[in-house]
This record gives structure tokens, C-alpha cells and sequence, in this order.
């Protein structure tokens, strides 16, 4: 039996108590943790292609995280969760591989190994599989994220160490979610979300051509939701840069979203029969007894229940001027809410979207063939906004399929998508690359930016390079510590008795060290004199103790006489870093920096002596811009002035 609500004695005061959480959210997400603010994964990308982001994976981020997308839910906005999930997967991943929390000051002692860099990327791999996988109910659809839209340094072992991080999480979902419904054990329950299963998917080859025309419909509105979201980002930067103006904002949106949901409602007055509607909470609002409200049942509901609604809901549920109006408005107020200070997601509004304009299609086409099944082609609308939107192919085909079940409809979902992707890439980058340019982040594409043959490294490097020799007094290396804030430098050896014409002594490269190896060594006073610690005192463990977090150069004391003192880096330094000549080819420096997942790369001169250092940065300067068709590399102007 249908369990009608009645929602005709409503009062829009209740407004509200879908406003109050949301300000709620908004407080803590801009006051204590701005990290945990969107979906997390522009920032989650960036940190898997070798940049640090600060406070990213901190369990404070997780915990605001996790407050925001439940008042999202609870305030009714048009944010998804499956976003902040790939956020919080990596979080959980990036402690896991710790064995220790800072915020509590607790080491186990355990994991001691993977306390590096490289190692903590590939949890977070792993984690953000986890995320989607337990999101869509999609282990091998969050494996193929991972690798599509997330790991920049990918191999075999790690194939196979982030699918076994899916199959855990999905195991770990079943497990709970069968003891939430009373039924322990049973490991048949889907994903986070449900979507449903379609009976019947059948197609045909004529119905090829409809779905490659959706794509081209998905490509162009993504396209142009990544331009306007572009000129809504540049306008907050710009105007909505306070804290006060961010939670007004996000007031602002919470409380028209609610406003225009109530307005479609009240004037479609798209009322239906008691049976037609599936839910088992169908919404009487402003209706007669017996009847629903078509209208209602899209807003007041989830987001992945709408999409399931217009997944599987019959030809005759809903108007074509209540899918029209929804459609409309659910893509602005998505555009709109996308890019403000609260957790949330595109992922399902943009679903949500494409849901409502592909079962338009499927209107159109079972007008004329009534045995259609119009729910393929919402599948297809929603395939083909999201990713014109994100661009995405083969994780999001995958990720469809395993969330519907409808593994025979592989073959469609890959057309649109694709079709989808060269059509938005002809005329933006997707919503996820816009924002990290956005954002100034020194993200490295997979390829080296073309037509850049004629660059070389003495044209990208940075120079002059502030050098340690072998033997370096210790407040030398204060000073340059406080003076400067790079974090590797080269390490030189003069040659004795060698003059050169300027009047300088030769010297050449004989290591790099690194700025946290120089905090360790000074808090440890590993110095070269009779009463300081020796050297051998100093093992890889002791690096891994501070790891991630290394005290700050102002914060270690020392003695006077200990400044007086040398420490010999030649036993600490890395003996063989990554040179290269500076007349080697900018491509050339750029494959060997993204494929070793480098910091710094030293560039040497024809007599193997420093001439400057090549750093993600440097190469980050030289962007590619693609606009209808025409690509063209620009070189970034760096100033120290603001406007």
C-alpha cells in the first residue's frame, strides 16, 4: 500500500529548517576547515599528481566533512555526496597509511615504511576508489576513476592493491548496511545509492544515431555549465572574498532553490492517480486525496531518488511541462550551487539533469514508437551531461553500468560519452582542470605542451641556485633556511687550485638535499664536533618520525657555538639526483619530471656545474589553451604584484 503525505496545509516558514542547517554547514566549512568546502576532488587530483595541498587529508577536514554533506542532505541543496565520499576515502586512506594522528598525538609505531610521499599517494589512490566504489556500489567503476581522473604515477601492483581497497570497501558497506536493515549477512544490498535495475534494455542500430545527437547535447551544455561556472568562479574570487559574503551566499541559494521548488509546485498543479508513482512515499501536496503531485515527488526527495524516478517512473507520471520546467531549473540551480562554500558534489545533480532532458528525448521518440522504453534514453541524457560536464568515459561507463546493472548497455553509454567529450573539449577544459587552473595549482598534464620543441632547460630553469657545499657550517644553513623558503638544493664541491678566467673557483654538483633532511639534521644536532651527536646517530626512521609535518627552521634552538660548527651532507645528501643538460628539449625534461614523479630536476652545464633547477612549477608556466579547435602555448607572467 501507497503511505500518501499530505503536504496541502504546508507553511513556508518551514523554510527555515532547510536554511538553518545549511548555515550551519557553511559556518564550519568557511571558519574552521575551508578545505572541506565542494567535492574535494579538483584538490584530491592535484594532490595525486604530486602536489602538496595544504590541510587536504587532515581528519579535521574529514570531520567537517562529513558534518557538511549531512546538512546538505538535510537542507534540501543540490549537492551530491558521491564527491566528498572520493574526498573522505582519501582521508581515511592517507591516516590508515600513517599509523599515527597528529590532531591526538598517538603513534603506533606501525606503518613506519609508507611514511614517504610516494607511498601515501598510492593509499590515497586507493582511498578515492574506496570512495567511489562505495558511493555507486562500483569497485571496478572506482579502480577506473582512480586511474582516469586521479593517479598521475600508475603501475601493475597498484592495479590490483586499489581494487582490493573497492572490494574492502564494498565489503565493509554490505556488511553494515545488512545489520542496519536487520538482516546480518546478507551481502546483497547495493551501493550508497540505488538506481535501479532496468528490465528491459534492448536497442536497436537506428537508435545509434539518437544517442550520439544526445551526446552532442551533453558535450554542448557541459561546455557551456564550465564556462558560466568559470565566470561565477572569477565573480567570487572577485566580490564574494569575505567571510560573511561566503555564508551569505550560500543562504542566498538554499533559500531560492527552496523558493523555486515550492513556486513549480504550486503552479503546475501536475496531479496523477495513486498507483502510477512507484515510491513508497508519494507526495500529496495541493492535490486531491487519491492523488500525488508529480512536481513534488522530483523535489522532495533526494537527489538519486529523483534520478531513479525518471530512470523508471512510466511514460505518463509526469508532464512534459513539469520534466521541461524541472529540467531548466535543476541545470541553473546546479550551475548556480556548484562552486559555493559547502560540501557537495556535481556528480548526481549533473545526473539528475541529464535525466530530466533525456527523458524528454525518450517523450519524442515514444510518440512515435509506443513500445519504447523511455527510460534508456533518460539513462543516456544523464550519461551524457555528466560527462560533458566532467568528461569522463571509461570510469563513468563502468560506473553506470555496475550502479543500474545494465552491463548489455555498455556499448550506447561508450558513444554518448565519448561523443560527449570531444564536443565539450572542443570548446572548454572540463569543470574539474577549470578550477584547478582557477586555483593557480601547478598541475603537470600527462603529455608536455606541444609545439614546445624550441624550448630549452636554460630557457624554463630557475637561476641563480642557492647551493650548500659538502661541508657546511650550521649557520650558513640557517640563515639560507630563514632566508629562503625552497625546499631542495644542490650540493656543490669546489676543486682546489682551479681558477677560472671571472676570478671564481670550479666547482661541481655532487648531490641534492632536501629542506625537511636539514631540519632533522639540526634538531638533532647531528654536527661535526667533539661534544655534538656523530652522524651514525641518525638512521631513515629518525626522517620518518616527523614525517609529514617538520618543525619550522624558527622554532629549533640553538646554541651560539653551535652555529660556529659544520655538518657534512655528503653523508645525508641523495649522491645521484636527476641532472639534466641545459640544452635538453623542455618535452624532454617534462616526460622524465612526470613519469619519476620528480621535485626538482638540476640543470648542469656542458662542465657538470649547477646552472640552475627545474621545479613543477617551471614547467607548470607553459600552458596549453584550446579554443574552438585552435590550440596555442603561452607562457605565465609571475608578479609579486596584486590588483
Amino acid at each position: 500500500m501507497y503511505q500518501s503525505m499530505d503536504f496541502k496545509g504546508y507553511d513556508l516558514s518551514n523554510e527555515s529548517e532547510e536554511i538553518v542547517p545549511i548555515g550551519s554547514l557553511n559556518h564550519l566549512s568557511t571558519k574552521y576547515e575551508p578545505m572541506a568546502k565542494g567535492s574535494g576532488i579538483p584538490a584530491v587530483k592535484c594532490f595525486l599528481n604530486g602536489i602538496k595541498v595544504p590541510r587536504l587529508i587532515r581528519l579535521k577536514t574529514l570531520v567537517v566533512k562529513v558534518i557538511g554533506v549531512t546538512c546538505v542532505a538535510l537542507g534540501g541543496m543540490w549537492g551530491g555526496k558521491e564527491g566528498p565520499m572520493i574526498h573522505a576515502g582519501s582521508i581515511v586512506a592517507a591516516g590508515v597509511s600513517q599509523g599515527k594522528s597528529i590532531t591526538f598525538n598517538k603513534d603506533l609505531g606501525a606503518l613506519n615504511f609508507f611514511r614517504e610521499d610516494h607511498e601515501k599517494r598510492d593509499f590515497v589512490s586507493g582511498g578515492a576508489a574506496a570512495g567511489i566504489a562505495a558511493a555507486f556500489g562500483a569497485p571496478v567503476g572506482g579502480l577506473l576513476f582512480s586511474l582516469e581522473e586521479g593517479a598521475s604515477f600508475w603501475n601493475q601492483a597498484l592495479t590490483w592493491r586499489t581494487f582490493f581497497g573497492s572490494m574492502v570497501s564494498m565489503f565493509t558497506l554490505h556488511s553494515v548496511l545488512s545489520a542496519y536493515h536487520g538482516h546480518p549477512g546478507d551481502l546483497t544490498y547495493k551501493g550508497l545509492l540505488n538506481f535501479g535495475e532496468f528490465d528491459d534494455l534492448s536497442y536497436h542500430i537506428l537508435d545509434i544515431p539518437v544517442f550520439v545527437l544526445m551526446g552532442i547535447v551533453g558535450g554542448l551544455t557541459g561546455a557551456l555549465f564550465c564556462h558560466l561556472n568559470l565566470k561565477l568562479f572569477i565573480f567570487r574570487k572577485r566580490y564574494v572574498n569575505k567571510d560573511w559574503k561566503k555564508i551569505l551566499e550560500v543562504l542566498i541559494v538554499c533559500a531560492t532553490t527552496v523558493t523555486i521548488s515550492f513556486l513549480l509546485i504550486l503552479f503546475t498543479s501536475d496531479c496523477k492517480k495513486l498507483g502510477l508513482d512507484p515510491t513508497d512515499h508519494p507526495i500529496q501536496f495541493g492535490c486531491n486525496d487519491g492523488e500525488f503531485n508529480a512536481m513534488a515527488s522530483l523535489w522532495f526527495q533526494l537527489l538519486e531518488g529523483t534520478v531513479r524516478s525518471l530512470f523508471h517512473d512510466t511514460p505518463d507520471v509526469f508532464n512534459t511541462t513539469t520534466v521541461v520546467y524541472f529540467c531548466i531549473c535543476a541545470y541553473f540551480i546546479t550551475l548556480w550551487t556548484y562552486g559555493v562554500h559547502f560540501s557537495g558534489g556535481v556528480l548526481i545533480p549533473g545526473l539528475c539533469t541529464g535525466a530530466a532532458w533525456g527523458r524528454l528525448v525518450g517523450r519524442a521518440v515514444f510518440h512515435f514508437f509506443p513500445n519504447t522504453n523511455i527510460g534508456i534514453y533518460s539513462l543516456i541524457g544523464a550519461a551524457s551531461q555528466l560527462g560533458g560536464i566532467t568528461r569522463m568515459t571509461i570510469s563513468l561507463t563502468i560506473i553506470l553500468v555496475e550502479a543500474t546493472g545494465s552491463i548489455t548497455f555498455g556499448l550506447p553509454l561508450m558513444i554518448c560519452l565519448m561523443t560527449a567529450k570531444w564536443v565539450g573539449d572542443f570548446f572548454s577544459e572540463s569543470i574539474y582542470d577549470t578550477q584547478i587552473e582557477l586555483s593557480g595549482m601547478p598541475l603537470l598534464a600527462w603529455d608536455p605542451p606541444p609545439l614546445s620543441s624550441n624550448i630549452y632547460a636554460n630557457n624554463l630553469m630557475t637561476h641563480p641556485v642557492i647551493t650548500f657545499k659538502t661541508k657546511e657550517t650550521v649557520g650558513n644553513i640557517v640563515k639560507i633556511l630563514k632566508t629562503y623558503s625552497h625546499n631542495g638544493f644542490p650540493v656543490i664541491e669546489y676543486v682546489q687550485n682551479y681558477e677560472l678566467d671571472e676570478g671564481k673557483t670550479k666547482c661541481y654538483l655532487r648531490g641534492l638535499i632536501l629542506r625537511s633532511q636539514l631540519i632533522v639534521l639540526l634538531e638533532n644536532k647531528v654536527f661535526d664536533g667533539p661534544l655534538t651527536n656523530y652522524w651514525d646517530s641518525v638512521t631513515m626512521e629518525t626522517f620518518r618520525e616527523d614525517y609529514p609535518r617538520y618543525s619550522s627552521i624558527d622554532d629549533i634552538e640553538l646554541l651560539q657555538n653551535d652555529l660556529k660548527l659544520t655538518i657534512d651532507l655528503s653523508r645525508f645528501m641523495n649522491p645521484s639526483p636527476y641532472i639534466v643538460q641545459h640544452t635538453m628539449s623542455l618535452p624532454r625534461v617534462f616526460k622524465l619530471f612526470r613519469a619519476m614523479g620528480l621535485r626538482h630536476i638540476v640543470v648542469v652545464n656542458d662542465s657538470n656545474e649547477v646552472a640552475g633547477i627545474v621545479t613543477r612549477k617551471d614547467l607548470a608556466r607553459y600552458k596549453v589553451i584550446r579554443h574552438m579547435g585552435k590550440i596555442c602555448v603561452t607562457e605565465l607572467q609571475f608578479s609579486s604584484k596584486m590588483d
